[in-house]
């Protein structure tokens, strides 16, 4: 197996520098990190089992299929992997029947009126009065308790801990407990999604990042705050993305103030209802990693994951809730701006999907803490303690 993943690696190394992907630097960048993500998740699938035939035809099919073929594999191979994950928390927390001893039936949810949200009080609006969902009983395991017997199912688990990253800004590290091969799933990135149309939705706008550092982007530029989840709960609830806002931050500047004009959606949506979420989900930190220190390689890489919402089982365990409704609106970008417009909606074709992130190992994992390459922006003063860890990615992504 080990042989394998070298032939794999340089697979990586080669194709990275392939002059057959796209001239615009951003968009080179994104195949780059595509045809990895294929490689590696490809890599994991094969299993133990495989052979050099095998790893040579996915090396091959790497260098030759186009970049949409490969995004599509990656999806079916990350899928494939959550829904055992899935599967696993099913199984240790669903009970045989109602009858079963020690069921948490603590959080099922009346239809009476639901609460104010935070996500609500930050927009100023009142809450739709609406039926709300309600939650199946559970074991009532703690996230701890969870989180080990998963360990035992999937031969591995999550751990927050003092990170070992030598500067005072680390705090809390995201460690693996157990271990796992590459291009395995090893963390979902929590939080609310938000869309281009609902930028100006997100706390603390148009500073986002002012008081918060728990926001990442997509390449598709979605957004998730992964602050309001924090470190998860102890329980399966109904869960609207609550949090309060900080309102002390500095004046808006008169740009800012024109930016939130131009890129305004339509003043008529509401926050998102709430969703059954399970707060145990033991593996609901990818917000966590930290961005390895000098000298260091990170062990993960972000995977954009598009998680078909009919899959009802798996939801509870999708740790995002998406800001809004994004069915009629559709924002095209120019330059810096973003400008709405109404459409007819999407194709036929697409399904309804959560537009989320998880992390995949870039190397075997075993009992270590979990660095993931932050990829600042070389266009605006980084911290002290960020030393890039491929400057010419960087200046890639943010082209």
């Amino acid at each position: 197996m080990a042989f394998l993943f070298q032939k794999f690696q340089e697979a990586v190394r080669t194709l990275a520098k392939s002059p057959t992907f796209a001239r615009d630097p951003r968009h080179l960048q994104f195949e780059a990190d595509v045809n990895r993500l294929f490689l590696y998740t490809s890599y994991n699938r094969l299993g133990r089992n495989a052979d050099e035939k095998d790893a040579e035809e996915i090396i091959e099919m790497a260098a030759k299929a186009s970049v949409v073929d490969q995004q599509k594999q990656v999806h079916e191979n990350v899928h494939s992997q959550i829904k055992v994950l899935c599967g696993a928390m099913d199984d240790i927390l669903l009970p045989d029947s109602d009858s079963v001893p020690g069921l948490d039936h603590s959080s099922a949810m009346s239809n009476g009126s639901p609460r104010r949200s935070g996500l609500s009080l930050a927009v100023g609006r009142a809450p739709r009065l609406s039926q709300q969902p309600v939650v199946s009983p559970t074991r009532s395991l703690t996230q701890i308790e969870l989180s080990k017997t998963l360990k035992g199912r999937v031969g591995y688990t999550l751990e927050l801990k003092p990170s070992q990253i030598a500067h005072p800004e680390a705090g809390q590290g995201l460690f693996l407990s157990g271990e796992t091969e590459a291009g395995a799933v090893v963390a979902f990135y929590p939080g609310v999604i938000y869309s281009p149309a609902y930028y100006r939705n997100i706390p603390g706008y148009p500073r986002i990042d002012a008081h918060n550092s728990y926001l990442i982007t997509r390449y598709d530029s979605i957004i998730i705050n992964a602050q309001p989840w924090g470190q998860g709960g102890e329980s399966r609830e109904a869960w609207d993305g609550a949090f309060e806002p900080d309102h002390n931050g500095p004046a808006r500047s008169e740009a800012a103030r024109i930016w939130k004009i131009l890129s305004s959606p339509s003043e008529t949506r509401s926050p998102t209802n709430s969703e059954v979420l399970e707060r145990r989900n033991p593996l609901a930190f990818g917000h966590f990693a930290n961005h390895p220190q000098r000298g260091e390689a990170p062990n993960v890489m972000v995977c954009p994951y598009d998680f078909p919402v009919q899959e009802k089982e798996m939801r509870p365990y999708i740790p995002n809730i998406p800001f809004g409704s994004d069915s009629d609106i559709k924002m095209r970008r120019v330059g810096s701006f973003w400008f709405k417009s109404r459409g007819s909606g999407g194709s036929e074709m697409d399904a309804p999907a959560l537009k989320t992130l998880v992390l995949v190992a870039t190397r075997r994992v075993a009992d270590e803490e979990l660095l993931l390459n932050y990829r600042l922006s070389n266009a605006k003063r980084r911290p002290s303690w960020y030393f890039p860890v491929d400057e010419e990615e960087d200046r890639k992504r943010w082209s």
